[in-house]
Parts: C-alpha cells; sequence; structure tokens
C-alpha cells in the first residue's frame, strides 16, 4: 500500500478517512473539505495538548474555523461521566451551535468521549476524528462507537455517530511511548487474526515501523468493510470484538490499571487457546497468536483466575440474558461468533487460561 491514503468509508452518510505523514498541518484542509467551517471545539487530554493541540488550532483556523479548546486531564480513569459533562458545559459555555462541530484530538479514550458529547450535545452534532495513538487509529477512530465507562464495567454508555472525518497522521505514531505503541499493536493484530495471513504476517516480524502506514490502512479498510456492512453492530461486527470477552474482564479485574491493548492481547490469547482446547479451531493457530503477541512485547495470560474473569465479564455488553456470544478464532482469517451460557464462562476462560 502507498504510504498516504484516502479509505472511503461506506455508512450513512460516507465519509473519509486520511492516512499518511505530515497530515497533521492539513487537517484543517480536510475538515473543510467534509463540512463548512463553523466553530470548532477541540477536544483532547493532558498528554495531547502540549504535543498537538497548537498545530491542529492553526490548521483548523487558517482554514476558516473558529477555534476553541477543552483539555481533560488523560488517563482511562478519566473516561467517565463526570468527564463527559465537563465536556458538555465547556460546548455549551462556548455557545456552540448544532452547524459547528466537535474534533477528537486524541487517543481512544479522547476520541469515544468526544464523540459521545457530540452526539449528546443538542442531540447531535458534526464530529471529526483525528488519532494520535496506534490503538485509535487501527480501532476506535472509524465505525462511529462512542462511549463511557460505567462503575460496573467499560463502555457500557455511549452511542453510534460515524465522523464526517478522520486524519491519521502516522508520524504521531511514530515516536510513541513503547507500552502506546504496544497497546496499538494487540489491536492491531486482532484484526489480522480476523482478516487474513497477509496482514497478521507482518505482526511475526519483530519491528512493525517500516510498516505503521501499510497497518493502519489495512486495518481502516477491513473494519470500514464490516461496519458498512454492520453500522450498527448487530452481526458481523460483533466479530471485531475478538479478545474483548476475557480482555474487558481482565481490565476490570485490574480496576483499569492495565492498558486496553495489553489486556485484549491476553484475552485473545486465552480465546486462541480455549477454541482448540475446546475443538472450536479448525487448525491450531493459539501458538502462532501468541508468539507474535510476545514479539510485541504483549501478555499472553493473566494473574486473574478463570471464576473472577468469568464474575467480571457478566456486565459485558455482549451478554443477552443469561447467554453471552464469544468470538472463537477458527483459524487466522477466519473467525464466528458462539453463544454460550453464561454459567459455561468459566470453564471456558479455565481452557485456555495461562498465568502471565
Amino acid at each position: 500500500m502507498e504510504s498516504n491514503q484516502t479509505i472511503t468509508i461506506q455508512t450513512q452518510p460516507s465519509y473519509l478517512v486520511h492516512i499518511g505523514s505530515g497530515l497533521l498541518d492539513r487537517c484543517g484542509q480536510f475538515a473543510a473539505e467534509a463540512l463548512t467551517p463553523c466553530r470548532a471545539a477541540v477536544v483532547t487530554d493532558s498528554n495531547v495538548a502540549p504535543l498537538y493541540l497548537s498545530r491542529v488550532e492553526e490548521s483548523l483556523r487558517a482554514a476558516g474555523f473558529s477555534v476553541c479548546a477543552h483539555v481533560f486531564p488523560a488517563g482511562e480513569a478519566r473516561k467517565n461521566l463526570s468527564t463527559l459533562s465537563d465536556i458538555l458545559e465547556f460546548l455549551a459555555q462556548e455557545q456552540l451551535t448544532r452547524s459547528d462541530c466537535v474534533v477528537a484530538l486524541g487517543g481512544g479514550v479522547c476520541g469515544d468521549m468526544a464523540g459521545f458529547a457530540a452526539g449528546c450535545y443538542l442531540r447531535g452534532v458534526a464530529y471529526v476524528q483525528i488519532p494520535t495513538t496506534l490503538l485509535s487509529s487501527v480501532d476506535s477512530s472509524v465505525g462511529g462507537k462512542t462511549a463511557v465507562d460505567l462503575r460496573a464495567g467499560k463502555n457500557l454508555a455511549g452511542l453510534f455517530l460515524q465522523p464526517s472525518a478522520v486524519v491519521c497522521d502516522t508520524d504521531c505514531l511514530r515516536t510513541l511511548p513503547p507500552l502506546e505503541r504496544a497497546d496499538g499493536t494487540a489491536e492491531a493484530l486482532k484484526t489480522g487474526v480476523l482478516s487474513g495471513a497477509e496482514l497478521f504476517s507482518l505482526f511475526e516480524a519483530d519491528d512493525i515501523t517500516p510498516h505503521l502506514s501499510e497497518i493502519v490502512g489495512r486495518c481502516i479498510a477491513f473494519k470500514g468493510s464490516v461496519v458498512e456492512q454492520d453500522p450498527l453492530d448487530n452481526g458481523l461486527r460483533r466479530t471485531l470484538n475478538l479478545g474483548h470477552t476475557a480482555g474487558h474482564a481482565i481490565e476490570k479485574c485490574s480496576g483499569y490499571a492495565l492498558h486496553h491493548g495489553h489486556a485484549v492481547a491476553a484475552g485473545l490469547a486465552i480465546i486462541a487457546r480455549a477454541a482448540e482446547a475446546l475443538g472450536w479451531a479448525e487448525e491450531p493457530c493459539a501458538a502462532r497468536i501468541c508468539a507474535a503477541l510476545r514479539r510485541h512485547g504483549l501478555p499472553t495470560g493473566t494473574e486473574y483466575a478463570p471464576a473472577a474473569l468469568a464474575q467480571a465479564a457478566l456486565a459485558d455488553k455482549k451478554r443477552r440474558g443469561g447467554s453471552i456470544s464469544l468470538v472463537v478464532p477458527r483459524r487466522i482469517g477466519k473467525c464466528e461468533m458462539v453463544t454460550v451460557p453464561v454459567g459455561e464462562l468459566e470453564r471456558i476462560f479455565a481452557a485456555g487460561w495461562e498465568d502471565r
């Protein structure tokens, strides 16, 4: 794939995802192509603001937008109703109207909350995603899912709102700390398990840096094709939750101290081993998946026992009454939904459990 790409996501409405080097300084241009220049409220966090906020504000103003900005404290622990309330109060204080927009600048926490705020404020205003992490670039910036965490579990309050545009500057990804890089690699590798060997094999090399643009493009193209078929997460799109049932349970057990990508990595390894142990896999793939995860500094197990994980998973969004849907890898490139009674979760997690 070329280093600079534009991918169209054919939802209603459709939107463009711009991927490449040096795009942060052109974000205003891309926003103006999608929206009539208006008042733009940039929402970002305390880690990202010192790095990129001034450049984004300058680009937006150069394209004709009037800009204001809200900065909230960084961290998953801030992904809650209190922070959402602060963002909404800021939008109201700045007197944004329904013809104005929100710009989400940052990682997945920022994108989720800014998008949720955009969907709630005045019953919906447009928003633009500018992801700055690998995790948000390959996953949360596309597809229109927005949410905050509740005390009972992760992402339990939210709505669907497709962005008007996505601008992914891959230069932001090259300077990520190793922990943040690994976090995003987990979600991208998960997409490789879903989509097939062409993407997955890139993670069997020790260094993915030369392939960052290609990985982001392939992940977005794959997710986009799924979202186009199932924008509201009623069927096929739920397969994108591969590794997330156990992963979210691990996050919850850790009090959200463990980063999302690391939890998903462990969850992916657990369900891959369980699929083989329980006869769900068409061909062995767990060893290959675990080797790729370890190669990029990601865990393949957890200290939390299967019983604790099963209890934590009871609040999972994929639960329907007394059953829950798991995404099971049959082989690299083929994953399917399996619905099981919630009472079976401990047995399933035990089949794939491994101490970290």
